[in-house]
């Protein structure tokens, strides 16, 4: 968007990589000069935000949100293996001595206080990502189990069609958000610590892939004969919950 029409993203929501709304734009910052700085998000708990504008996205309508980790993490697997091929480039000038080998200290000891910085942000992002991923796979457990109280209320006739399906599809959906999330970041953490250990291949997709087409697809849930069987194809099956004592106890 122009800088002209960013002003009517204002009041508009912000939706996360996975189409999940996580609240609206509120407002903007901008330079003496009238550049736009930064963007002031209202996020669904209620708290104000400052975020840089390279951590969302504005296509039309649409505004993204990129996570802090996710951002770093593609910033990390382009600068750390680009300082490690100067570094090593560096060397190569000094053996063939085209370099004095004042120069080469010097570029050296400047390349390796940035890349150990660069090896310490990287294992705060793996630290990140293994918290996002442990929030995923409880995320993930507790839909399960949503999943399972509902087939069996709707088993016994407690829940009609209608809300039946209507449930079901929204837990389908956060099933597949969820699913998807936890991939991304397991991806993370698998690349970086590859980085770190000097593996030059290691590259992640760009911050601005959005999944909204994923989690936002609908499928209607099969005939009940089948649905407790297979409660969505690619999906791993929920837990089957036993005692009807514990549904009550189950949330999302």
């Amino acid at each position: 968007m122009s800088s002209s029409n960013l002003f009517l993203s204002l009041g508009k929501p912000v939706k996360n990589e996975y189409g999940k709304v996580v609240g609206k734009v509120a407002s903007f910052a901008l330079t003496p000069n009238g550049k736009f700085d930064a963007v002031f998000v209202e996020f669904a708990d209620g708290q104000f935000s400052k975020q840089p504008m390279d951590n969302l996205r504005f296509n039309g309508s649409e505004i993204t949100f990129v996570s802090k980790i996710k951002s770093q993490a593609n910033m990390l697997c382009d600068q750390i293996p680009l300082l490690w091929r100067k570094d090593q480039a560096v060397k190569d000038l000094n053996d063939k001595h085209k370099i004095t080998p004042e120069l080469f200290h010097e570029l050296h000891s400047s390349f390796e206080g940035i890349l150990n910085q660069l090896k310490k942000d990287g294992q705060v992002v793996i630290d990140e990502a293994a918290v996002e991923i442990a929030r995923c796979e409880e995320e993930i457990k507790s839909l399960g189990y949503a999943m399972a109280n509902l087939e069996l209320e709707h088993e016994i006739g407690q829940v009609d069609e209608e809300t039946y399906h209507t449930a079901f599809n929204l837990l389908q959906e956060s099933l597949k958000r969820a699913t998807t999330e936890k991939t991304d970041y397991e991806l993370i953490k698998s690349k970086i610590s590859s980085i770190l250990i000097g593996d030059p291949s290691a590259s992640l997709p760009k911050a601005n892939k959005i999944y909204a087409e994923t989690v936002t697809t609908h499928q209607k849930p099969m005939s009940t004969s089948t649905q407790v069987n297979t409660p969505a194809d690619d999906l791993p099956e929920p837990p089957v919950v036993v005692y009807v004592k514990e549904i009550g106890k189950t949330g999302l």
